[in-house]
């Protein structure tokens, strides 16, 4: 699929990755399969970005809420973050893409967290994509965290005591000196926010597909983005 007009692009993509149960159960495959092909599509659309030269790229990959899942599935999305970094991270390399992990690390698992820090700093010298990987993520956590910092460096005499603006939030938030996303896809036709990026949000544009995770593809990806290019976005404007 060729772009018609190359205005109007996005800097920013992120995603929500939503379906991997369903496809799943749609095609009578364990769940562990469900997000196993999930991941597989995950580094498709990694690779699509980098050939766009998209900027940013999140993802969506572990809410905080995902820990009340069954223990299995936990278990097993855990095995697939190990495999992606001891198997798949080469790739990524390659691609020139720097990866950096945004949620709430405190209470992770030593061995987990070791993975995260791996991965972003083997990957810390390249400079073409960057992928924003959330994950422990909660965009009402992310936001309590950054007050409670403030609030810190106002104790510990960091911060004047002088008034909370939106420049000093986003500065204390996990997503600190990365644009606002212009696009939020979400797959598997839901059409609700789950609490991804709800400061950083606030003058997106969404798109929402019927496509399950696993089965979202590059053309997927091409048409989302065009979609987006068709829109004009005010930013709180009167313009018609």
């Amino acid at each position: 699929m060729e772009f018609t007009q190359i205005h109007n692009f996005p800097d920013h993509v992120a995603i929500i990755m939503d379906g991997n149960r369903r496809w799943a159960e749609k095609n009578n495959k364990d769940v562990s399969q469900g997000h196993k092909t999930g991941a597989k599509t995950l580094l498709k659309i990694v690779r699509a970005a980098s050939e766009l030269n998209i900027k940013y790229l999140t993802l969506y990959s572990f809410s905080i809420e995902n820990w009340k899942r069954p223990v299995s599935e936990i278990k097993n999305l855990m095995n697939l973050l190990k495999t992606f970094v001891v198997s798949d991270l080469s790739l990524i390399k390659d691609l020139n893409v720097k990866i950096r992990v945004i949620g709430n690390s405190t209470g992770l698992d030593r061995d987990i967290f070791n993975l995260i820090k791996k991965a972003e700093a083997l990957t810390s010298s390249n400079t073409g994509l960057n992928l924003i990987a959330a994950f422990n993520y909660s965009g009402r956590n992310e936001i309590t965290r950054a007050l409670n910092k403030i609030i810190t460096d106002v104790r510990d005499g960091k911060l004047d005591n002088c008034v909370i603006d939106e420049e000093m939030i986003s500065q204390y938030l996990d997503t600190a000196n990365i644009p606002d996303p212009d696009l939020i896809i979400r797959t598997s036709g839901e059409k609700r926010i789950s609490n991804f990026l709800l400061w950083q949000c606030a003058y997106s544009e969404f798109v929402f597909v019927d496509t399950l995770w696993p089965d979202f593809d590059e053309v997927s990806f091409r048409k989302a983005i065009s979609q987006y290019q068709g829109r004009e976005r005010r930013f709180g404007s009167d313009a018609l």
